[in-house]
């Protein structure tokens, strides 16, 4: 049975147990921990959330805190055992790519516009609004988690840099349910999508998916990679492994992991 409060009535009919905590460290961690120690309690795409997380973790090793009642913090756990190892790197470019439907679709006639930068930042008008973290289970190669962490109520005082944004800031009023609810529904399809397929990112729609919602794709960035290099060209596309492929002058790159800036 889902343990849901009463405000997350449309995302508990779609996860098979939705977990409201009052206030945690991690829920990427606390997912793992209690995934671990109790795999049949926690079937594909079991949830759990918070408002006030105090120790949250981001891509490249980032910690990142927001005052309580200011952000969601969601950690999905996905089980994916019909999806190729070697495709699973498309798992949180598809959650980007859901996440940002999501925010879109509360955004509809506000005048603001959402995007994803490479590799599943959500963006809203240039401001990232969303971050997503991805963690294998150790136990189960075959599960996933994926974290979210979502900024709703921010100030603009409350805001971890000046390249963030939140509804509050763009004067958007968020309804988390149906947000967590489109978010549930569109990942769960582009993971059936990428099973079907065998991992064929490209024959699940999923790659068209991505790039098509991918603000990087296009822009003239530079991107630091993990060996404390620099990369600077034009990203001109999505690769087949779902790497970012920047043209630099006649020579492609293709990037699989680094901190990419949108060069305006």
């Amino acid at each position: 049975m889902p343990i849901a409060e009463s405000g997350y009535r449309l995302s508990a009919a779609i996860s098979p147990r939705l977990q409201v905590v009052e206030t945690t460290d991690s829920t990427n961690a606390d997912v793992i921990a209690a995934a671990v120690a109790d795999p049949t309690g926690w079937p594909h795409l079991s949830v759990l959330l918070t408002t006030d997380q105090r120790r949250g973790r981001g891509r490249l090793d980032r910690s990142w805190t927001a005052p309580a009642g200011t952000a969601l913090a969601v950690s999905v756990l996905v089980r994916v055992p019909a999806i190729p190892a070697v495709a699973r790197g498309w798992i949180p470019l598809a959650a980007g790519a859901a996440m940002t439907r999501a925010v879109a679709a509360q955004l509809r006639s506000t005048g603001h516009s959402a995007g994803l930068k490479w590799p599943n930042d959500v963006m809203v008008d240039g401001g990232k609004i969303c971050g997503i973290l991805a963690e294998a289970l150790p136990s189960d190669p075959d599960a996933v988690v994926i974290g979210a962490g979502v900024n709703t109520r921010m100030t603009e005082g409350d805001l971890p840099v000046q390249t963030a944004t939140s509804f509050l800031v763009m004067g958007c009023d968020v309804d988390e349910d149906r947000l967590l609810a489109d978010y549930l529904r569109a990942l769960d399809e582009h993971l059936v999508a990428l099973a079907e397929a065998r991992g064929d990112a490209a024959g699940a729609g999923v790659l068209g998916e991505v790039e098509a919602l991918c603000a990087t794709v296009g822009s003239d960035v530079r991107v630091q990679l993990p060996d404390g290099e620099t990369l600077e060209g034009r990203a001109v596309r999505l690769d087949a492994a779902g790497r970012l492929v920047v043209a630099s002058g006649r020579v492609e790159t293709a990037v699989s992991a680094g901190d990419v800036v949108h060069v305006r």
